[in-house]
């Protein structure tokens, strides 16, 4: 899915590898390869291979940066969905955010200091005697490499972990976690614009700072930083809602003891069920007793819907599908991407039903509130 193969699992994490990875290895192994063939003339075609070897053992310093990530996340009991490497690197993918600035802080700097670490290392076991010549000159470039991704990771600007010591230093400051993210998504736009003139003016020769690669890494920081600025925005107006605030006003909802007749009548009457395709379904209670297919109209004839209630076609919702009304809305909005469905039942703790929770009216709610705003 997205381009993305599943290689295997780390520590319990999904393992994944983009196929624009699959370019950089080669690239990296046949400059690699290259300096190595032209340093040690005498290995011939094992130079190559040496240079495979290399590209391998820079992917693992990106993997072991990530996973630094990964391990300050899960000590804030923060899970971990995944770890994929890609055309830019690596990027961990978490369940959640810190909840505290310093939490977001040690996150951030979690993978650098991995790659700081490793270069420490490398670099005292290059000059320790132990080994020499090809294997020597991997290890030692390997060392600077981890130095380079330390320091360029830094950058404060998002997407990059810089970009968030930026947002958390800001989030400190401000007491406010969207305001840190506006301004290190600003920061990041700034420096993507930057790095794509600097690409633009090296290929059009009028400048010996940048190149081809300076033009494609703005590029994405520009677009990530856009994206996160977006997504601030988005969970700020969010902020301090329940999913009971957006629950839609019609709702599709029938009482377990009408009948398929009376169910046809009030689809007439709804805008929703073309999204959902179903009737949530309450007990004289008001309690949620499940959910019918409309299609379930289909399967008797219209002229004994009268004869039919709808509790003989009830079914169970899962509680995938299902949400308290106390909840953040921008949780709720999680579980609906992440179950895949349009709209969720919305419930109170005792059982009572709420109503429905769609997209469509989250982004109406989203509208109103940038409508109400200030120019």
């Amino acid at each position: 899915m997205n381009g993305n193969l599943r290689v295997g699992s780390l520590f319990g994490i999904p393992f994944f590898v983009n196929v624009s990875w699959f370019l950089v290895l080669a690239l990296v192994t046949l400059n690699f390869g290259g300096g190595l063939a032209a340093q040690f003339p005498s290995l011939g075609g094992q130079a190559w291979l040496l240079g495979l070897v290399a590209g391998l053992l820079l992917f693992a310093s990106v993997l072991l940066h990530e996973l630094g990530h990964s391990f300050a996340a899960k000590r804030q009991g923060i899970g971990v969905n995944s770890i994929t490497l890609f055309l830019f690197g690596g990027l961990a993918s978490l369940e959640g955010e810190s909840k505290t600035p310093a939490g977001a802080f040690w996150i951030a700097v979690a993978g650098p200091l991995v790659s700081l670490a490793l270069f420490g290392l490398l670099t005292v076991f290059s000059g320790s005697g132990l080994i020499a010549g090809p294997i020597a000159a991997i290890v030692g470039l390997l060392a600077y490499i981890n130095l380079v991704l330390a320091t360029f990771n830094m950058i404060p600007g998002l997407p990059l972990d810089g970009g968030n010591v930026l947002k958390a230093a800001v989030w400190k400051i401000t007491g406010n976690r969207y305001q840190g993210i506006r301004w290190a998504s600003r920061t990041g736009q700034l420096i993507g614009w930057s790095a794509v003139t600097l690409g633009v003016l090296s290929i059009l020769g009028l400048s010996n700072v940048g190149s081809f690669w300076t033009l494609i890494i703005g590029w994405f920081l520009l677009q990530n930083a856009g994206q996160s600025a977006q997504s601030a925005t988005i969970q700020e107006a969010l902020s301090g809602l329940t999913a009971a605030d957006a629950v839609y006003e019609n709702s599709p909802i029938v009482s377990e003891n009408s009948t398929l007749r009376e169910l046809a009548d009030a689809t007439l009457t709804s805008s929703s069920t073309d999204k959902w395709q179903r009737f949530l379904v309450q007990d004289d209670r008001s309690q949620l007793v499940g959910a019918i297919q409309l299609d379930a109209l289909k399967t008797i004839p219209s002229s004994q819907w009268s004869d039919h209630q709808v509790r003989d076609f009830v079914k169970p919702l899962t509680q995938d599908i299902q949400v308290q009304s106390d909840q953040p809305l921008l949780d709720a909005m999680g579980q609906l991407e992440k179950q895949g469905v349009q709209a969720l039942a919305v419930i109170r703790e005792n059982g009572t039903l709420v109503g429905l929770l769609e997209k469509g009216q989250i982004i109406s709610l989203l509208r109103q509130k940038a409508q109400a705003q200030p120019a």
